[in-house]
Parts: structure tokens; sequence; C-alpha cells
């Protein structure tokens, strides 16, 4: 049986990342050790795909590896628990490209020049004061919306996931999730109407 070009690529790149390597004793029990193997060869390849589409090729491994490893880290009650592990692993990576989007903020926001308004004399003050102010209120906003409205909203707006994706890594209905970013934009937009 002879393999086509794509699966050919795919399953070069599957012998190019790295192998999950963790030590037995690292994990705790044979249990969770094999719950974890199991879904490291049930989803690892969806993951990495995941990943490949939101951040630079050369990081996938990286990223796929310290998702395993944070699982690994956590109770074996907690990995016991997870009923969708494609979901779990997708807001985990999600929350990875998050964090590490926010370090990279800072590291930017550090060595980033000081604004001056002799150096653009044409820019309008009060306008920035008054968008960084919206901004804020709008991030106030998302953080107390429920936890499942606030991800479903990013993955879509963020990652750019479609409703489709994100009812298969969520397991709801593609009607479930416009009705949770329906309230996240319904949440934002009575922000932007009010000025207080």
């Amino acid at each position: 049986e002879t393999m086509n070009y794509d699966e050919k690529a795919a399953e070069a790149r599957r012998r190019a990342e790295p192998a999950l390597q963790f030590e037995v004793d690292d994990w705790g029990n044979q249990q969770k050790t094999a719950a974890i193997e199991a879904m490291y060869q049930e989803h690892q390849t969806q993951l990495s795909r995941f990943l490949r589409r939101r951040t630079n090729s050369q990081d996938v491994g990286d990223l796929v590896q310290e998702c395993f490893q944070r699982l690994a880290a956590s109770g074996a009650d907690i990995v016991s628990r997870i009923e969708k592990p494609g979901a779990y692993l997708a807001r985990a990576a999600r929350n990875l490209l998050i964090e590490r989007a926010h370090v990279d903020r800072r590291r930017f926001a550090s060595a980033h020049h000081e604004y001056d308004d002799t150096e653009h004399p044409g820019s309008d003050p009060h306008a920035a004061l008054e968008a960084r102010d919206m901004m804020r209120r709008v991030e106030d906003r998302l953080e107390r919306l429920k936890p499942k409205t606030r991800d479903i909203f990013l993955m879509h707006r963020f990652d750019g996931m479609t409703y489709a994706e994100i009812a298969a890594a969520t397991g709801m209905s593609e009607k479930g999730v416009e009705k949770q970013i329906a309230k996240a934009m319904t949440a934002i937009l009575r922000v932007k109407g009010s000025r207080s």
C-alpha cells in the first residue's frame, strides 16, 4: 500500500516532533501514566495541527510537550475527570499561547519608547485615553462572563476558529456555540453603548 504526499508529510512531521518524555515517578501512579499516554497517542496530531495554525511551526513541538507536562503535573483525580480530552488540550494550548502573548507584550512594552506629544503633534490624547478606557471596560466585561462563554468567544474572535471547529473542540452543538458568542457580543455592546 502506498502513501500519498500528504500522508508522507504528516508521517515525517510526527517523526520530527519530540516523543512524549516523562519519568513514571513524576506522574504518580500507573493509571495516570496510562491515561496521559493514551491521550497523547490519540490527540497529539490534532493538538499539533491546532497549534500549527496559530503559531510558528518551530514552536509546535515545545508547546505540545508543555501541554502534556502540565497535564502530568496535575493530580491523578484531575486526569481521571477529563471527559473530553481534545477540548481540554485545545483549551490548555490556547492558554499557553495567551500566556506567551502576555509575556511578549510585556517584553515589547518594556522595550517600547515612551509616547511623547511633541513627537506626535497631530494625535489626540483625549481620543487615545477614551480608547484605552473602552478597552479596559471591554476586558473587564469579558472577565465577568462565564468561563465557557468567554473561552468560546476568544476561540472565535482571537483564535479565528469557526463555529464548527469550536463545536468539535468543546463537544457543543454549533447552535450552542452561536448562542455563547451572542451572549459575549451582547455584553460587549452594552459596554460600548454605556459611557459610565
